[in-house]
C-alpha cells in the first residue's frame, strides 16, 4: 500500500480486520511518520485484526513488489513512480479505495467531480438526500474526497441507503467501478503538476462516465467546454445544467430571468428564485443546477429538493463569512487551491476588495487571475512559497487602471495583520489562495481554522 495518509491508513484498516497481510510504504522517514505509526499501533491493540501490518518508509524499493497479490495506490502518489510502473509490466492488480469501495457496497451511490465546486455540491447534494429520507429507515452517507473514506464503513451500508461520493482525478485515475447517477461540473486546469498534461487530468475525470452502464445517469455542463466534450462517451442517459438552456429534449436545468427551471424534455417547472439560494457566488449556482439535476435523476420529489437547496448555507473554508470587525468583513475560501477558484470567489464580492493570495504553486497560469486582481482588488497581499511567483506575474499585468497595492509577506498569519492594517470600513478581506496549503499546512482546512484564529484575534 503506497502512502501512508488518510486514504491509506483507512484501506490498511480494511485489509487487516479482513485477515490481509499489509505493507504500509511512504516516502516520508520514520522520524516523520511516527505518529501515525503510533496511530495504528493503538487502532491494533483494540480491534486485534487477523492481519499482520509491516512499514517501509522513506523509500520505494522495487523489493517490496516480490510476493505482492495487489498494490493499492493512494491518491497523492504518482502512477508514474518507479515502483509502479515496475508493478504494471509485472502484471499485478492495481487498485485504489474508492474502486474497492465501489466494488463491494450495495446502497446506490451518486457520485461527483470536478476541477471546482465539487465539495459544495456534494455537501448540498447529502444534504438534499438526508432530508428526503428523513423519517425513514434509510441512511445517506457522505464521504470519499470530502471528509473520511468510506471503505472502513462499506459493510455497514444496507442496500436501502444512498451515498454521495465525492471523487477527485486521483482517485478516478484507477476507477472502472463507478457511482450509477454522477456529475462532472467542470474541467479546467487543475493538478497539472500530478497529472503531467491536460489531456491525462481529462482522461482521469472522463472514467466517471466511461465505466458506467446503459441505465445510468450521467450530468454534464454544457456550458462548460471540458465537460460538454465528454458527452461522446456517455453510454448511458445523460442530462445538463447551464445559465442558458442548451438544444435538445433531454432533462436539464438552466436559469431564466431569477429562476431556475428543470425541463424535463416535455415540459419545464419553475424550482426556485436564485434569490433563494444562500450562498455567494455565480458558480455557486451552477453548483446548485447540479445538486438539482442528480437529486431529479435520484428520484427526489421537487418540493423536496426546493427546501433543501433554500435552506442550505455551505460549508466551511468556501467563501465562509468569518466576522465583521470595524466595518471591514472576513472571509475564509481556503479551499481555493486554483487561480480560478481565486477568480470565481472574486466575483462573488461588489464590495472593494483585500485580497490574500499565495501558498504552494500547483503549475497553473496565474495571469488571467492578475488581469482580473488589477480590476477588482485594491491591495493584494501575497505570502508562502508562490508570492515570489506570483508577484511578478502581477507587476506585468499593471496597468493605467490599476487598482491595486501589492503587499508581500513570508507566511499567512503576517499577510492577515498586513490585511488588518490596510483595511477600511466598507472593505471585504478575502482570503482565496490560488495555490495549496502544504507549504504551511497540512491541507486547506488547517490553513482556514488557522487564518480564522487570527481573524478573531485582531482587536
Amino acid at each position: 500500500m503506497i502512502g501512508a495518509a488518510r486514504q491509506g491508513l483507512a484501506l490498511a484498516r480494511f485489509f487487516l480486520e479482513r485477515g490481509a497481510d499489509v505493507i504500509l510504504n511512504d516516502r516520508s522517514d520514520s522520524a516523520a511518520m511516527q505518529p501515525v505509526i503510533d496511530q495504528m499501533t493503538a487502532w491494533q491493540l483494540v480491534r486485534q485484526p487477523q492481519g499482520t501490518l509491516s512499514w517501509h518508509l522513506g523509500s520505494h524499493p522495487l523489493e517490496l513488489l516480490e510476493n505482492l497479490d495487489m498494490l493499492c495506490v493512494s491518491g497523492g502518489v504518482p502512477l508514474n513512480l518507479p515502483l509502479i510502473e515496475e508493478a504494471i509490466r509485472r502484471h499485478i492488480p492495481l487498485t485504489n479505495d474508492s474502486e474497492l469501495f465501489m466494488q463491494f457496497v450495495q446502497g446506490q451511490v451518486i457520485g461527483i467531480s470536478g476541477s471546482a465546486g465539487k465539495t459544495t455540491t456534494t455537501a448540498l447534494m447529502g444534504k438534499i438526500v438526508s432530508d428526503a429520507l428523513e423519517n425513514t429507515n434509510r441512511k445517506v452517507w457522505v464521504g470519499g474526497n470530502i471528509g473520511m473514506p468510506l471503505i472502513e464503513q462499506v459493510e455497514d451500508i444496507r442496500p436501502e441507503d444512498v451515498v454521495v461520493l465525492e471523487l477527485s482525478s486521483f482517485q478516478l485515475e484507477l476507477m472502472k467501478t463507478v457511482p450509477s447517477v454522477a456529475a462532472i461540473l467542470n474541467i479546467t486546469p487543475n493538478h497539472l503538476d500530478r497529472h503531467g498534461s491536460m489531456e491525462a487530468y481529462t482522461a482521469a475525470k472522463a472514467n466517471m462516465f466511461r465505466w458506467q452502464k446503459p441505465d445510468d445517469w450521467a450530468i454534464i455542463n454544457h456550458e462548460d467546454p471540458g465537460a460538454n466534450a465528454l458527452r461522446t462517451i456517455i453510454p448511458g442517459r445523460w442530462a445538463s445544467f447551464g445559465f442558458r438552456r442548451s438544444p435538445g429534449v433531454h432533462p436539464q436545468v438552466y436559469q431564466s430571468s431569477d429562476q431556475l427551471l428543470l425541463s424535463n424534455g416535455i415540459q419545464e417547472t419553475e424550482i426556485l428564485n436564485i434569490n433563494e439560494i444562500l450562498l455567494r457566488g455565480r458558480h455557486n449556482i451552477q453548483n446548485v443546477m447540479a445538486a438539482l439535476l442528480l437529486a431529479y435523476c435520484s428520484q427526489i420529489s421537487l418540493d423536496r429538493i426546493h427546501d433543501s437547496i433554500a435552506s442550505f448555507t455551505g460549508v466551511p473554508h468556501r467563501l465562509e463569512f468569518v466576522r465583521e470587525h470595524k466595518g471591514v468583513q472576513w472571509y475564509n475560501d481556503s479551499i481555493a487551491t486554483t487561480p480560478e477558484r481565486s477568480m470565481a470567489a472574486i466575483r462573488s464580492f461588489s464590495e472593494p476588495l483585500v485580497l490574500l493570495l499565495g501558498g504552494r504553486d500547483k503549475d497553473l497560469p496565474w495571469e488571467h487571475l492578475a488581469n482580473l486582481v488589477h480590476r477588482r482588488v485594491h491591495d493584494v497581499i501575497l505570502f508562502g512559497e508562490a508570492a515570489h511567483l506570483i508577484e511578478p506575474i502581477l507587476r506585468r499585468a499593471h496597468s493605467a487602471t490599476s487598482l491595486v497595492k501589492i503587499h508581500t509577506c513570508p507566511a499567512l498569519q503576517e499577510a492577515v495583520a498586513c490585511a488588518a492594517s490596510v483595511a477600511q470600513a466598507g472593505d471585504v478581506v478575502l482570503l482565496s489562495p490560488g495555490g495549496t496549503s502544504f507549504d504551511e499546512f497540512k491541507d486547506f482546512a488547517e490553513r482556514g481554522e488557522r487564518f480564522k484564529q487570527w481573524v478573531q484575534q485582531i482587536s
